[in-house]
């Protein structure tokens, strides 16, 4: 059974910083890019951050230069640092497991985060 468990988002001022994690198991994780995501009340779900199975990180515009993706696959666990939050930062976040090639892709059930202005 694949599982997806984040952890790490609650509630920060604006400017501050948190650390997201994603662990995960019933996977080989190396084999598997890890996303992030995250779900801004009444919006949409956007990507956030890619780690991709050979190390290569992209992020979508909003966050380059504040947050950082991370991943060790001995720990089967990808990080999403996050610095310099603001309130337009908030919402749920969820890590995401997808191996192209073999049409798997898995969910967690997300972590929230709030920031205060």
């Amino acid at each position: 059974q694949v599982q997806l468990v984040e952890s790490g988002g609650k509630l920060v001022q604006s400017g501050g910083s948190l650390r997201l994690s994603c662990v995960a198991s019933g996977i080989i994780f190396r084999f598997y890019d890890m996303l992030w995501y995250r779900q801004a009340p009444g919006k949409q779900r956007e990507f956030v951050a890619l780690a991709s199975s050979p190390g290569q990180a992209n992020y979508v515009d909003s966050v380059k230069g504040r947050f950082t993706i991370s991943r060790d696959d001995d720990k089967s666990t990808v990080y999403l640092q996050m610095n310099s939050l603001t309130p337009e930062d908030t919402g749920t976040y969820f890590c995401n497991a997808v191996r192209l090639g073999q049409s798997r892709n898995y969910w967690g059930q997300g972590t929230r985060v709030t920031v205060s202005s």
